[in-house]
Formats: C-alpha cells, sequence, structure tokens
C-alpha cells in the first residue's frame, strides 16, 4: 500500500493528507493540518480516550532530539501519545508489524498503522540496539513448559540456550524474533505480547526530559498572570502554540499564543482551535490589540493583554474567554 516508488513522488503534504485520511478511516477524530512553522507535529486525532500526536516524515532519521523531548513534553502535558509515522530509515523502508524508537518517541511505518488503527492488528516486534525483539509473555511460556512436563533444561536444550536464559525469558526477559519464532513452534501458540504503543506517553512522562524551555521574553506579563491565578505554565519552542497552561483539572487547561494580530496570528488561532477541538482543551490567543473588536478565531478566544492583567482569578479568566467564543459564535 505504502510502497517506496509510490511514496517517494509524494509530497510530504500529500503523505500527511493520506495519513490524515487513513486515521479519519480508522474512526480519529483528526485536526486540521499544522501548516506554520516551526512545529514539532503535524496533526492531533482523538479515538475515544485514545489522542495521538503524529510527526509524519519520509525518513525517520530527520527526527531530531529537539522535537523528539518537545512530543515527549507534550504528550506528558495534554495526555497524548506522541507518535512518528515515517516511510524509511536511512536506505530502507520502515518494516511492517516493527516499532522503532526514536529520542524516546516510537516511531512506526503507515502500513504498520494500518494494521494497528484500521484492521485491530497491534506489532509484536520492535528494533532496539542488536536488532528485532519481541516481549515474551513469561508466565503464558512457563504454563506451556509445564504442561509438558518440561524441565528448563530441556526447554534450554530445544532452543540451544543455557537454562539461566529460558529462566529469564520466564521472568519476563525480551527474545530476539528468531528465538521467539522457536518457542511458539515448539509449544504451536502465541507466546508474544503486543507492543502497547498508545501506552507511549506514560511511559515518557516518568523519564527525566531535562530542563524544559526558558518562555520568550515578551510574554512575561502574560505568563506571570497565568502563574498568578494558578496555571502551571509550560512554554513550547515549535509548537504552533507557545505555552500549554496546566489546571489542576485538565479539562481546564490552555492553549495559549500570543503576539500581535497579523495574519499569521489568525492562522496560528485557528490552528489551536483545531488542536483543542480533539484534544478537548480550550484555547487562547493573547493581542495587543482585537483588530475590529473581534472575538475569537472559530474556539481561540482574542484578549487583548490589557485584559489579561485585569483577570483576577481562573474563574475570571474562563468566563472572559468563553464570553468571547459564545459572542463570536452569535454574531457568525
Amino acid at each position: 500500500m505504502w510502497g517506496t516508488d509510490y511514496t517517494l513522488c509524494m509530497s510530504r503534504q500529500a503523505l500527511v493528507g493520506n495519513i490524515s485520511a487513513m486515521l479519519s478511516d480508522a474512526g480519529f477524530a483528526v485536526s486540521d493540518r499544522i501548516a506554520v512553522r516551526p512545529k514539532s507535529f503535524d496533526l492531533a486525532a482523538r479515538r475515544g480516550e485514545d489522542v495521538l500526536l503524529v510527526k509524519v516524515l519520509a525518513n525517520v532519521d530527520a527526527f531530531d532530539a529537539a522535537t523528539g523531548m518537545e512530543m515527549r513534553r507534550l504528550g506528558h502535558y495534554l495526555n497524548a501519545t506522541p507518535l512518528v509515522l515515517a516511510l524509511r530509515t536511512r536506505d530502507e523502508d520502515l518494516k511492517p508489524g516493527v516499532v522503532y524508537f526514536r529520542h524516546g518517541v516510537p516511531a512506526i511505518s503507515p502500513d504498520t498503522a494500518v494494521d494497528m488503527f484500521v484492521e485491530g492488528v497491534p506489532p509484536l516486534i520492535y528494533a532496539a540496539p542488536g536488532g528485532l525483539y519481541v516481549d515474551i509473555d513469561g508466565d503464558v511460556l512457563h504454563d506451556a513448559r509445564e504442561e509438558r512436563d518440561w524441565s528448563l533444561g530441556r526447554l534450554a536444550s530445544e532452543l540451544g540456550v543455557s537454562r539461566r536464559t529460558v529462566s529469564k525469558y520466564e521472568d519476563g526477559m525480551n527474545a530476539s524474533v528468531e528465538v521467539a519464532a522457536q518457542l511458539e513452534e515448539v509449544f504451536d501458540e502465541p507466546l508474544s505480547s503486543p507492543v502497547d504503543v498508545l501506552d507511549g506517553a506514560d511511559e515518557l512522562a516518568e523519564e527525566d526530559t531535562s530542563e524544559p524551555p526558558e518562555h520568550d521574553p515578551d510574554d512575561d506579563a502574560i505568563v506571570t498572570v497565568l502563574t498568578r491565578v494558578g496555571y502551571d505554565v509550560h512554554p513550547t519552542e515549535r509548537a504552533p502554540f507557545k505555552t500549554v497552561s496546566e489546571d489542576e483539572d485538565p479539562a481546564e487547561s490552555l492553549l495559549t499564543g500570543h503576539s500581535s494580530f497579523t495574519r499569521t496570528a489568525k492562522k496560528r488561532a485557528e490552528i489551536m482551535s483545531s488542536l483543542g477541538t480533539i484534544i478537548r482543551i480550550q484555547s487562547v490567543y493573547v493581542v495587543d490589540d482585537r483588530a475590529g473588536g473581534r472575538e475569537s478565531v472559530d474556539d481561540t478566544a482574542l484578549i487583548e493583554r490589557s485584559e489579561l492583567e485585569d483577570v483576577e482569578d481562573t474563574d475570571d479568566l474562563r468566563d472572559l474567554i468563553q464570553g468571547r467564543v459564545d459572542r463570536e459564535a452569535e454574531s457568525a
């Protein structure tokens, strides 16, 4: 479906469009494509409680450490799974059914994504230094060996490994693809555990992600107000919004932008609205002057800097934001 000869001729924009269509076919609600730079991800998608932040690349090796770090942080702040969809690595296609990792972010081919999201068939194999590996379900392996009344030594002899290695497999140690295939042939039953790609955000949240970026000095007053009224403000470096402002209630968190109200600012506000709909988070764009008294751009509220500075608490800010969005909708 996604062969290299075809996809190499495809523009990146077309590739993102095809990925978006595939996710829609799989039952995801998909955001607009992020068409501003810089951008750490290309689109967001939701199916039920699963939220994806998707980066689309022709070559996964173009995915750098800074982008990986930001996607991991955003996954943590927004309770989403960062995911790279790519066609190849170096000079070969990404293998179907295999999960790769780049800078802590899972990466899969479009074919693997189709299997996982459309067909409901999760990947079983992941790439790591030294080759391709499978997670063995140690309990199932132990029960299968016991049912055969085989000792550790007997199974070790069948596999050509040590008794200690077999014991480690039963304790949950991963195995090479070749050994996993041997085990399943010996016992004639599946012993591999699927790779839980959608659990990536939780795992990443537990890791030390180093020092977060500093906010733009032009945003000092805005960050001060948001912090004063009770938000944890997380600056971004490559997202279409400047900060994620976390509330104790995730449903009350904010995506925040700030600049003069230019054509680019309007585009960013539109993208923030689309992302907010998918992620289920309110977006607000702080401007120096609301040209023409405009209330919002789609569902992104427009608030002047002076208005924000007068906000007393989170309830005051939420009322201001909701009032802007509601009035714009009424006048449409």
